[in-house]
Order: structure tokens, then sequence, then C-alpha cells
């Protein structure tokens, strides 16, 4: 995250609003909630998470067991609860 001078991009009123709440510190200001991706989004982490999720519950409905998943994917027995019984 870079640094920006409040002063190059603020207009005078909104910085001296600002200056009542506080006064040379650095505060973050966060985009608004619709600009915001989701944690791997960005990455295509997410997608392939959820392609393997998808998976594994076909695998449990096909008859493979919780514990037979929980080693071929590496995750706890709970981890794969949580995925194989979710919506």
């Amino acid at each position: 995250m870079a640094y920006v001078k409040a002063t190059a991009i603020l207009p005078e009123k909104l910085i001296s609003e600002i200056q009542k709440y506080v006064q040379g510190e650095m505060i973050y200001i966060p985009k608004p909630e619709p600009a915001r991706k989701k944690w791997g989004t960005r990455s295509g982490i997410r997608k392939q998470i959820d392609e393997r999720n998808s998976v594994m519950k076909r695998a449990f409905k096909n008859g493979r067991t919780i514990d037979q998943l929980a080693e071929e994917y590496y995750l706890s027995v709970e981890t794969i609860k949580k995925i194989v019984y979710s919506k």
C-alpha cells in the first residue's frame, strides 16, 4: 500500500474535518464493500478450493468415507465434515 499525502488528494475542508479526530497519524481508509474482492478471487485459489470441495462432495455422495477423504486431501476429519455437509 503506497503512502499518499492527504493535501495532494483531499479538499482542504475535508482535511480540516478529519483533523478534528486525528492529526499527524496514518489512517487507513478501506474500500467500500462492493469494491472489495473476496479472499482468493484475485489469485484464483478460491475457484480451485471450490472445485476441490465439489469433487469431495460428489465422492462422499458416491460412497467415499470421511476418513478416506481426509487422508486423500490431507485435511482433518472435522474439515471434511464441514465441506461435505455444507450446502
